[in-house]
């Protein structure tokens, strides 16, 4: 029996409606024109159907007699992104499937699908962030044909999936259902990984030896399977009802995988506008959607970059939801989960142990998630409380049951921590993200004098000198979305693990990103407004003393920043096609909001 809705969310879930009210009504007046202007492919003239059609050698007699739903399927395949590799030959099935219940689906379009993983602590990753926009650009001209009746979206990982839903949302008169490939078998422990990482960062380890150990980490086929951004995309995608229900982790290859994916062909293609369940994505994500959301991630400890991700993904749709929802909502939810970096076991322990299914069981019994959204599925949302299963060669839902791994997943009544780990810090150096779901206690406040920097590779080149080995709160500016894209800073990740494992009270604090998968070091990260500009990282000097504190949630600075000028901006703008990207750097809003371009100039 669900309790009532908690306090807290309801206060935000309201605060959110009210702020949003004009916002949201602007989107949904919007895709209630285009679902009138785009509706029916018969309106569309016969030349424009001649060439949609001309490619569909197998199915052109049933799109001319146009009697069955049309699925698009916007695909993000690589095969140099593990997790999206196993989307190659999805276009072939799920046209085999669309074909069973005599309906067609056509490739409307692919996406590029960039690895963070390549790319930490390489130029490449001044990419990134703006690649989510770029994919929301791509998802819409796929769209833009007019020639569909739903959509199924092939995405996993870190800036695709918010992209993808990005650019859909602009189309939200349409169905849509998010296809996970699922994560890779479980490698080598978590720990020993992070072991040979930080030997390698004191000179003890070789690059062969380093290289042995990461490839026996990610190894195959599939999502990375550690609680980063790309699996906490999967967690977002259940809690707001937009996968066929249970299927964020099933891995890749398997014939439950398979069943999920035919069950979402033919689940997608009952939902359009002709049929008696029209469930269209712009009234799937609305406020409670997106409040739901924000609950998974701080209840399962997940990636700091949807700090970034949710505003941006709720802006979309025409809903406004910021970090103080976020920070008052970890006041009232509870750590439940704790997968590695957080705990020891990746997501194949954490699905083993009861998974998505277990978490959403506990937080609709605890009232911390709002059971009346829309969802995807064949019933409501109390459905993604269950785990699929097979039966012979028929899908089943089953009963989670109770915790099969209590240091992995706990009931809400007895949770690893009391909140969700997220807090908002504000204080003189602006407002930053601190993570501490990972962190321990007796480091949630760190004081000391900073070490300034403008880039990654002059903080490794101080620690290889030793000039890091003491108390130190190591800033690192011009990491913002204007000043180069707003890059991951992961690969400082080792060093400052070192620096804290000798006995150092170190802290991070940049306006740049952090990997989803970053850990023990406390880090006030996405500091906004950014230094690029004129904003208070840039008027810090080298030994003035900052004070980074989870506790009263303090960013500050004893130094008088108003009486110096901002140094200026050191970076240059060119090389791996940095260039093109000048008009999205100019044009992006802040991290709070999203760091988006296309939110910030009106385009959304």
């Amino acid at each position: 029996m669900s309790k009532p809705i908690d306090d807290t969310l309801h206060k935000v879930t309201q605060r959110v409606i009210e702020k949003s009210q004009a916002s949201r009504q602007t989107y949904l007046d919007l895709i209630r024109r285009e679902g009138d202007n785009m509706g029916e492919r018969s309106a569309v003239s016969c030349s424009n159907l001649a060439h949609a059609y001309a490619g569909a050698v197998e199915d052109q007699a049933a799109l001319v007699a146009g009697r069955g739903a049309n699925i698009g399927i916007v695909t993000s395949y690589n095969d140099m992104l593990s997790a999206h590799q196993p989307y190659g030959r999805y276009p072939d099935r799920l046209k085999i499937y669309a074909r069973e219940i005599g309906a067609t689906a056509q490739v409307a379009g692919g996406t590029p699908a960039m690895c963070d993983g390549v790319t930490q602590g390489e130029t490449g990753m001044e990419l990134s962030l703006f690649s989510r926009d770029v994919i929301a650009l791509s998802t819409a001209v796929a769209l833009s044909h007019a020639m569909y009746d739903g959509t199924l979206m092939l995405g996993i990982c870190d800036k695709i999936v918010p992209g993808l839903l990005m650019g859909a949302l602009r189309f939200g008169h349409l169905p849509v259902i998010f296809v996970p490939s699922g994560p890779m078998p479980t490698g080598i422990p978590n720990k020993e990984k992070q072991r040979v990482r930080q030997l390698y960062a004191e000179g003890k380890a070789t690059r062969a030896e380093l290289l042995a150990s990461e490839m026996a980490s990610y190894h195959s086929p599939g999502t990375c399977t550690f609680y980063g951004t790309a699996n906490s995309n999967q967690m977002m995608m259940e809690m707001m009802g937009l996968h066929i229900p249970g299927s964020a982790f099933i891995q890749p290859g398997t014939q439950l995988r398979q069943a999920l994916d035919r069950e979402a062909m033919h689940r997608v293609a009952a939902l359009g506008r002709k049929g008696d369940d029209y469930r269209p994505l712009g009234l799937c994500v609305d406020e409670k959607a997106i409040i739901n959301a924000a609950v998974g991630l701080l209840a399962t400890g997940g990636s700091t970059n949807h700090a970034i991700h949710l505003p941006a993904m709720a802006r979309a749709a025409g809903v406004i939801f910021d970090w103080d929802d976020l920070s008052e909502l970890s006041s009232a939810v509870p750590l439940i989960a704790q997968v590695y970096p957080n705990g020891a076991g990746d997501v194949n322990q954490f699905h083993a142990a009861g998974g998505m299914g277990y978490v959403i069981g506990e937080l609709l019994a605890a009232g911390l998630a709002h059971p009346d959204i829309l969802t995807v599925g064949r019933g409501d949302f109390s459905d993604y409380a269950r785990e699929p299963g097979l039966e012979g060669e028929a899908l089943v839902w089953r009963d989670v049951g109770a915790s099969g791994d209590d240091t992995m997943l706990r009931p809400v009544s007895s949770p690893f921590k009391p909140d969700g780990g997220m807090r908002l810090l504000t204080g003189n150096l602006g407002r930053a993200c601190f993570k501490t779901s990972s962190v321990n206690h007796d480091r949630w406040t760190i004081e000391a004098p900073c070490r300034v920097f403008e880039d990654q590779a002059s903080v490794a080149a101080a620690f290889k000198a030793g000039e890091l080995d003491r108390d130190v709160v190591v800033v690192v500016r011009f990491q913002g979305p204007r000043a180069n894209g707003m890059p991951e800073l992961h690969s400082l990740s080792p060093q400052l693990g070192v620096l804290q494992d000798r006995g150092f009270r170190v802290a991070l604090v940049t306006d740049g990103r952090m990997s989803g998968a970053s850990g023990k070091v406390p880090a006030a990260i996405h500091c906004t407004p950014e230094a690029l500009g004129g904003g208070p990282l840039a008027r810090l000097r080298d030994g003035d003393l900052v004070k980074v504190c989870a506790v009263t949630c303090e960013l500050t600075t004893t130094a008088d920043l108003a009486a110096r000028e901002p140094v200026a901006d050191p970076h240059g703008a060119q090389g791996v096609g940095r260039e093109l990207f000048g008009m999205f750097r100019r044009f992006a809003d802040g991290a709070e909001q999203g760091a988006t371009a296309m939110l910030a100039t009106g385009g959304m």
